[in-house]
């Protein structure tokens, strides 16, 4: 697009609005998400020892590879979703919903087979000491209680936001937060229940935020008149197109959460400190990846709503002013880490090892925003048009180049595994934007 053409774009005050009214609401809630974690590392982090902030970062990684590699139920949602609200075919939305809730009622099913086997298997892989190894098997095994509700609040959150309704994921999402931060200031040092306490206060969490979204879609579908076509869930055909973009998705999300599980294996092998201390960082990258993300879910709904309608301007339009948006929101976050990350760290633990160490990569931590956002940014292009098969291949080819980097900077010990993390997050916004280019042409 010319500089005219982003101008222009830019100029166009319902476009402006549009992009306001979406993602305002969906900044604010991806905020929340994170602090799930966030707040169970900040709390138990001001525990006297090292290992208890490394059982929840390593029992969380687990639970979030787990669960997040399953965010398909959610961005496979928000795209045929947003399309059927550009039809205004509200059997079709009714469709898309329950077959996702379905979906995810049987993902959990299948997880929960799984989870105990892959536990020891991840743990087995990353050699932690005695203590930690018992206290994030602790950590993990009662987090697989809310997974049910984790995949459910996907499915919800996808559907809510496609149907241009971002109010009601912020509501689900602030019950989620904060009803954690509750229950985790009072179990946790209320209680005494010490890493066990952070995980009930999460299970319980996610559970109120679930049963909050299921009373906001039933509200939802008021707006969208139509009838739920039961003939058409028994027919094959009529699950298809949602399966195959929700398998490309579940292949590309897999992809990235095992690049952040072997973020934490190595850091598990270079000592208990950095472990914990890579793990305060990325709660940093996954705060900003999640603001950053409101503006793409604003993307995803708006081009959605766009191709439904056949509007390639609208679309066009929708890309530039979020493109704008995000790059000026990705240096405020890098400028944010590089004078007040170590205020950010500090509010996370009191244990002085791991505070310095955590300190002396900030940088790193600020150079991610503006190199990741146009992943952010392209990926909710591609949710949008119900085309995840280039988002998978876009994250194929970056970890097959930067796992050799990777190990080729094994040397440099926590600074080549961050330096390499870099890499990674460059070339996977490069490939994309080269797989978007051409999608645009087709549009």
């Amino acid at each position: 697009m010319s500089a005219s053409a982003l101008a222009a774009a830019w100029r166009h005050a319902p476009t402006r609005r549009r992009v306001r009214a979406l993602a305002a609401p969906m900044v604010l809630s991806n905020f929340c998400t994170p602090l799930v974690t966030l707040v169970d590392s900040a709390v138990i982090g001001h525990l006297p020892h090292a290992h208890q902030l490394g059982a929840v970062a390593v029992g969380g990684s687990l639970f979030t590879l787990l669960a997040w590699a399953f965010g398909f139920l959610r961005m496979g949602t928000t795209g045929f979703a947003a399309q059927a609200c550009g039809r205004a075919d509200g059997a079709a939305l009714r469709q898309v919903l329950l077959q996702s809730l379905l979906l995810a009622a049987v993902f959990a099913l299948l997880l929960g087979l799984l989870a105990l086997p892959f536990g020891e298997l991840a743990l087995g892989l990353m050699q932690p000491s005695a203590a930690l190894d018992a206290l994030s098997r602790e950590y993990f095994h009662i987090r697989l209680l809310g997974l049910p509700a984790v995949l459910a609040s996907y499915a919800l959150i996808g559907w809510l936001l496609g149907a241009q309704n971002a109010r009601a994921p912020l509501a689900m999402l602030l019950l989620t937060s904060l009803g954690n931060v509750a229950l985790d200031l009072w179990f946790v040092l209320g209680l005494d229940w010490g890493v066990a306490g952070a995980a009930r206060a999460s299970v319980l969490a996610e559970w109120s935020g679930a049963l909050l979204g299921l009373a906001l879609a039933r509200r939802a579908l008021r707006r969208h008149p139509g009838r739920l076509p039961w003939d058409a869930l028994r027919r094959w055909a009529s699950w298809r197109p949602l399966l195959a973009v929700n398998r490309d998705i579940f292949l590309r999300s897999l992809l990235l959460q095992l690049v952040f599980f072997l973020i934490t294996v190595q850091g598990a092998r270079l000592g208990d400190a950095t472990v914990a201390a890579n793990a305060l960082l990325l709660n940093g990258l996954l705060l900003t990846a999640h603001a950053l993300d409101g503006l793409a879910h604003a993307v995803e709904a708006l081009c959605g709503h766009a191709i439904g309608r056949r509007d390639r301007a609208a679309l066009q339009r929708a890309l530039a002013v979020a493109g704008l948006w995000s790059l000026l929101a990705s240096l405020g976050f890098s400028l944010f880490f590089l004078s007040g990350g170590a205020l950010f760290v500090r509010l996370q633990t009191d244990i002085p090892a791991v505070r310095e160490l955590a300190e002396a990569y900030l940088p790193y931590l600020a150079a991610l925003p503006p190199v990741a956002v146009w992943s952010y940014l392209l990926d909710g292009l591609f949710i949008g048009a119900t085309r995840a098969r280039e988002m998978r291949d876009a994250m194929l080819l970056a970890v097959a180049l930067a796992l050799p980097l990777a190990w080729l900077l094994q040397g440099f010990g926590n600074h080549g595994l961050w330096l390499a993390f870099l890499a990674f997050m460059a070339l996977r916004a490069l490939a994309m934007g080269l797989f978007a280019r051409r999608l645009l042409d087709e549009i």
